[in-house]
Order: C-alpha cells, then sequence, then structure tokens
C-alpha cells in the first residue's frame, strides 16, 4: 500500500514554499500520495504561543540566508518577500475555497500565489495585488472572492487549523506520514526515508 504525505501549510511562508517545490518530486519518486491541507499559520501560532522566526531579528536574518542557501540546492527560485510578514487570511480561505469547490484548478491556483509570493515578491495582502495575480492567470477574482465569504470555505479552514494544532503543528510546514510529524522543509531527507 503506498505511503501518503498530509502537507500542512501556509502560502506566507518561505519555507513552505520551499517544501512544495521539493515535495511532488519526493512523491512522484516513492510511489505515495500527496495531501495539501491548508491552514492558517497565524492561527496556529496563536493556539500555540509560537511566532514566525523573522521576530527575532538575528534569527530571521539568519532564516533567509539559510532559506536562500536550499533554494539554491534545490535549484528553484526564491525572493525574499519585501512585504513580508503577509498576511495570509483571505489567500487561505481562497486556496481552501479552490481545493473544495473547483479541485481540478488546485495546483494551478496554489502554483500562481506561491510563484507571485517567493518568486515575484508581490503584496498578497493587498486585495489589487491579488486580484491581478489571479486574472493573468486566468481565474475570476470576483469568484475567489464570493469563495473567501463563503461560510462552508471558512468553517473548513478553521477546522483544518484546529485539527493542526490538535495533532501537534506548531509552524510550516509541517508534514505527517502515518502519525509521525515532521516540521521543516529542511526535514525532507527524513520525509524521503520515511516514505521509502
Amino acid at each position: 500500500m503506498s505511503k501518503t504525505v498530509e502537507f500542512y501549510f501556509d502560502l506566507g511562508s518561505p519555507a513552505t514554499y520551499l517544501a512544495y517545490t521539493q515535495l511532488p518530486k519526493i512523491c512522484a519518486e516513492t510511489g505515495s500520495q500527496l495531501i495539501y491541507i491548508p491552514m492558517l499559520l497565524g492561527g496556529v501560532f496563536k493556539a500555540t504561543g509560537n511566532a514566525s522566526p523573522a521576530m527575532i531579528p538575528a534569527k530571521g536574518r539568519y532564516m533567509f540566508q539559510d532559506l536562500d542557501r536550499y533554494a539554491k540546492r534545490y535549484g528553484v527560485p526564491l525572493k525574499f518577500n519585501p512585504h513580508f510578514p503577509i498576511n495570509t487570511l483571505m489567500l487561505m480561505r481562497a486556496v481552501t475555497g479552490i481545493q473544495l469547490r473547483h479541485p481540478d484548478r488546485f495546483q494551478a491556483f496554489i502554483d500562481c500565489l506561491f510563484k507571485a509570493l517567493w518568486v515575484e515578491g508581490r503584496p498578497l495582502d493587498e486585495p489589487a495585488a491579488v486580484a491581478t495575480v489571479l486574472t493573468e492567470h486566468g481565474f475570476n477574482p470576483e469568484e475567489v472572492l464570493a469563495l473567501t465569504n463563503d461560510e462552508a470555505v471558512k468553517a473548513a479552514l478553521k477546522d483544518n487549523t484546529e485539527t493542526a494544532v490538535k495533532r501537534g503543528v506548531f509552524g510550516a510546514p509541517s508534514m505527517f506520514i502515518d502519525k509521525q510529524l515532521f516540521f521543516g522543509q529542511d526535514r525532507l531527507d527524513f520525509v524521503l526515508e520515511a516514505l521509502r
């Protein structure tokens, strides 16, 4: 039986972006299934008393240097977003809404948003910037905005976030294989090992 990786993610995390660039390859290589679970990182931080490493200046500087090293190792583009940290509530509701209502477009949706944030450095906590990105990639901004106000979508994101916290998640990216938690894109070698 093939294994699954449950990938708890929030677009606003650069480490999550790096994990997102690698997990599909790891899963393809091991014949495993990748399950994307959107959550609200701000909600996780609030529930667990955690905070972004970027909130500690020295740690934040180091973190971005380290992420840059990993991006070079992976051969993927990464640009520090000058608008960081980004409030991702609207974005993560949109991601959840697309996953629920238009699963066939989910991958293209997260692809364009991750790229806009971590390759192009766009200010995606500004609705106009989000609308521009969505339009460029063939999504209707009004339809996406409507999803972010859908009560079922809001509830699904809240449930995902609460479930993540109950399972021991304290940050992003967090990956589960069976019941084992792997935190951080720098733990992908352990993810690969567990899948093998």
